[in-house]
């Protein structure tokens, strides 16, 4: 099984209870679910979750490099040269960041956060597309922060292949899982005789290709 999930902001990325923050216990009782990527609790976007672990470690092992999008809303306008530091890597107390991938977007069309970000009067802001192949702990934060560009929030749009496309705060799709091979790689392309239609979730690599996916949220019972 492998759930895409759009944490809600002040959900912690865990099932056992937090004392201050509702769980992923509150939207999923299946026991075996495991999460391939952790989020902060003020962050929000994709989570994944599954009970496959050759999947976790492929999302999640460093040497897999696997590419991570995030859209950070940051105090101040970004200049060219705090874009290139950000690309090229930022020096954070844990050590140089990998080379890393930034652009300035248009503000995008994104739900409402509860509760809103605080804004600073006079100061700024602007959005930010930041894709990193690590996961340190609060990274993105720490890196913007670093160029002189605080984030206000930051919501992970992708995994890899894997897109939050239209989820809402709290809803969750299921997708089929790809078959693995003998090594811990999924099957090649299917058969013509087999392949069957899917549900539209960006899959471009090899190994996630020509899956069967269906669509399940929050509504119907907890995985």
């Amino acid at each position: 099984m492998l759930i895409l999930f759009n944490k809600p902001f002040g959900v912690v990325s865990q099932f056992r209870p937090d004392g201050l923050h509702p769980t992923l216990s509150s939207y999923f009782e299946n026991p075996a679910l495991r999460v391939a990527g952790r989020l902060d609790a003020d962050s929000e976007g994709l989570l994944l979750l599954t009970d496959q672990g050759w999947l976790n470690a492929r999302l999640t092992q460093p040497q897999e490099g696997v590419w991570k999008t995030y859209w950070a809303q940051v105090e101040g306008i970004p200049q060219p040269e705090q874009l290139e530091q950000l690309i090229q890597g930022v020096t954070l107390k844990d050590g140089l960041t990998r080379p890393a991938q930034a652009r300035q977007i248009e503000m995008p069309s994104l739900w409402a956060r509860n509760p809103p970000i605080r804004y600073r009067q006079n100061v700024p802001d602007s959005w930010l597309e930041i894709k990193i192949c690590e996961g340190r702990n609060r990274q993105v934060r720490r890196m913007t922060a670093a160029v002189g560009l605080p984030t206000l929030r930051l919501v992970r749009m992708a995994i890899g292949d894997f897109e939050l496309n239209a989820l809402q705060p709290g809803q969750w799709q299921s997708v089929a899982l790809p078959e693995q091979d003998q090594h811990g790689s999924s099957e090649q392309d299917e058969p013509a005789s087999q392949k069957t239609e899917t549900i539209p979730v960006k899959r471009r690599s090899a190994w996630a290709s020509r899956t069967r996916q269906s669509t399940q949220k929050r509504q119907t019972r907890k995985p």
